[in-house]
């Protein structure tokens, strides 16, 4: 009898560690993280669950992976551009946060992971050659890319936690904010309310962006 994961006589094979991955994303997209079990993308692939065991020996196993393949191509982007080195780095995180708000929860799953594959250590290494090349020393490097990376990571989480529908049917947070911040008990937060309720992420994201930038323009110059 064949097992689960072996074709049957002219039909294609119903597991490999690949056709996991790419099934699981797409299940992600459907049901988000919380929802998504071995056993729900097992019933999905029509396999056993065990079965799936047999490329991820835990669910965070197939999470890293998903993480990984979240980065496919990434390393891959054209940063050569007229632009100096920040300009190039911004194109990279720019890159990230874009790759990540492709999968629900993409933020959620990259976050509790550590891939060594080479999707993300393609992209960790042409962020490091981007400044290594502009003259920073290695640990300036090593800190940089994380400080990078920390910030893309974190804000996109926040991005997607915002963007994620309301359960109870109640008002939204930025709603939440606006009936709370009392313009007579919270002035100075009342008048900077248009911009924090604003759901122009991609500029928040710049302005934070540009905030790390500068900050390393001033570490390249001391």
């Amino acid at each position: 009898m064949s097992s689960p994961s072996t074709p049957t006589r002219g039909r294609p094979a119903r597991l490999d560690r690949d056709r996991t991955v790419d099934t699981a994303l797409d299940l992600l997209d459907a049901v988000g993280l919380d929802a998504l079990t071995m056993r729900r993308l097992a019933d999905a692939m029509d396999v056993q669950a065990g079965a799936l065991y047999r490329y991820f020996a835990t669910k965070d196993d197939l999470l890293t992976a998903m993480a990984e393949r979240m980065l496919a191509g990434l390393a891959a982007i054209d940063t050569d551009t007229d632009g100096d080195w920040s300009e190039r780095l911004a194109t990279l995180a720019r890159a990230m946060r874009t790759a990540l708000l492709a999968r629900r929860d993409g933020a959620r799953v990259y976050a509790g992971t550590h891939a060594t594959g080479p999707h993300t250590l393609g992209f960790a290494e042409a962020v490091v050659d981007v400044l290594r090349t502009a003259g920073f020393g290695e640990e300036d490097a090593a800190r940089s890319l994380m400080a990078l990376a920390h910030f893309t990571i974190g804000h996109t989480l926040e991005e997607q936690a915002a963007l994620r529908p309301s359960g109870d049917g109640g008002a939204s947070d930025p709603e939440r904010l606006r009936l709370a911040a009392e313009p007579e008990r919270y002035p100075q937060l009342a008048a900077v309310l248009p911009t924090l309720t604003s759901g122009d992420f991609a500029a928040h994201f710049d302005f934070g962006l540009s905030l790390l930038l500068r900050g390393l323009r001033a570490l390249e110059h001391s």
